[in-house]
């Protein structure tokens, strides 16, 4: 694609990337058979194509965003399949990022609009304010006919209301663990606590743990880390967004100064892709660039880390589970299908799910801010799972976790708190009408 940025434009750092970004798109198309905006909607406009001359048109010209620009980027989902599917390598999570700062710089939102994104901004990075505000939720629940009927806002106030949960679990306090091994730990590795998950899953953090135990690895909770910064980042919170990322580097750093470190593990994949890109986001801080790509380095998800390990079920395993690939997982972090491999090679019977590729509508905080085409993505990737009848669903996501929930009664699971069960860990929460005893399946 050929671009006609000045001197001027190219000497802003995101602009350079995303003239070198913009320059490898070849419109060749192959993305808009991947993109779940335009499987639903239909306009080009809507389809990663249509978005990449709209963001090229907006950024040669170094034009204000308009309300139409504005409304076809905000039903982008991030979810990267079309970086999958391009044959060109067209870098379209970087341009996308930048396109949403540029919003976020020129755009004067609606107030509704700007209100409900600050509210996400400022609760859903911070555990004690999240909980707080579910438990409001719950309180509001039968409040939601009328809250649906609020004008500008109604829809994304009874979208928040549907995602929370009936019930909370019990917080569990963080601790750094040793290995209960009789030797010293073979490993040690960071566990990123995060925000979200820790309030509405405690136990994904806790099975991690003792399976890394098990394994003789170090566990430590370097006290003071939270929020990546994905949740705002994608937002376009740039300041925001680059704070939360400071924060963590400067901790980590000093746990990998201190004690060294093998790996910093995330059970979130939506939180992995973003600190595999620190490295990125913080390229042109003289302070942080290289302490950034270091941390950026280490980072991997929790299944990445366990593939080199000898995973031994401790009891009969044998149930089927239907795989959901988070985006960030599959087409974020490239890591196909590896978290498969880790459950079969734990017992279990793993089944994909018909287009796996597609997105299930969560997305961060796309099924708050988009919710109707939220809803239908949901749909559409329930009736795939239900048509292969598991009698789990696993995933390595918690924003997965919640939207695939709230559409279907079959159990849904991490792929840490399988892994756990079946390496002699106790029966999670959800696995409640999961039977034991594996039942006879059809050969694939």
């Amino acid at each position: 694609m050929q671009t006609k940025f000045d001197a001027v434009a190219l000497a802003d750092p995101h602009t350079r990337e995303s003239e070198k970004i913009l320059r490898t798109c070849v419109h060749c198309g192959f993305c808009t058979a991947t993109c779940p905006t335009y499987l639903l909607l239909g306009d080009e406009l809507d389809s990663p194509r249509g978005r990449i001359y709209l963001i090229k048109d907006m950024l040669e010209g170094g034009k204000p965003a308009t309300a139409d620009v504005v409304k076809h980027l905000d039903r982008c989902l991030s979810c990267l399949s079309c970086m999958t599917t391009c044959p060109s390598g067209v870098h379209y999570m970087h341009l996308i990022d930048h396109a949403r700062l540029h919003i976020e710089k020129t755009y004067d939102r609606p107030f509704g609009d700007k209100l409900v994104r600050s509210v996400l901004a400022l609760v859903l990075p911070h555990r004690g304010l999240f909980r707080l505000a579910l438990q409001a939720a719950r309180l509001g629940k039968p409040l939601r006919p009328l809250v649906a009927r609020l004008p500008g806002v109604g829809a994304r106030l009874a979208a928040m209301l549907d995602l929370a949960p009936l019930h909370l679990p019990a917080p569990l306090p963080p601790a750094s663990t040793r290995a209960s091994v009789d030797a010293a730990p073979r490993k040690r590795v960071a566990l990123l606590t995060g925000c979200a998950q820790p309030v509405l899953n405690p136990g994904i953090n806790a099975a991690t743990m003792r399976v890394l135990d098990r394994f003789g690895v170090e566990v430590v909770l370097p006290k003071g880390e939270g929020c990546c910064g994905a949740l705002v980042h994608h937002m376009g919170r740039e300041t925001e967004a680059l704070g939360f990322a400071r924060r963590n580097v400067d901790i980590w750093t000093r746990e990998i100064e201190a004690g060294g470190l093998d790996a910093i593990l995330i059970t979130a994949s939506g939180c992995g892709t973003t600190i595999k890109d620190y490295g990125f986001m913080l390229r042109e801080d003289a302070a942080y660039a290289e302490k950034a790509k270091r941390v950026s380095a280490l980072a991997k998800d929790i299944t990445e880390y366990l593939v080199g390990l000898d995973l031994k079920p401790q009891r009969a395993t044998g149930q089927v589970v239907a795989y959901h690939s988070a985006c960030s997982m599959q087409h974020g972090q490239k890591l196909g299908d590896l978290p498969k491999r880790l459950l079969k090679q734990a017992g279990f019977v793993v089944k994909d799910v018909p287009e796996g590729h597609i997105c299930c509508g969560s997305a961060g905080t796309y099924n708050i801010l988009q919710p109707e085409i939220a809803a239908q993505l949901r749909a559409r990737k329930v009736a795939n799972i239900e048509r292969m009848a598991p009698q789990a669903i696993a995933t390595g996501n918690i924003g997965c976790m919640t939207q695939i929930g709230l559409g279907t009664a079959i159990p849904i699971l991490h792929t840490i708190e399988l892994i756990d069960w079946a390496t002699g860990g106790p029966r999670p929460a959800g696995m409640a009408g999961l039977a034991d005893e594996p039942r006879l399946v059809a050969a694939e």
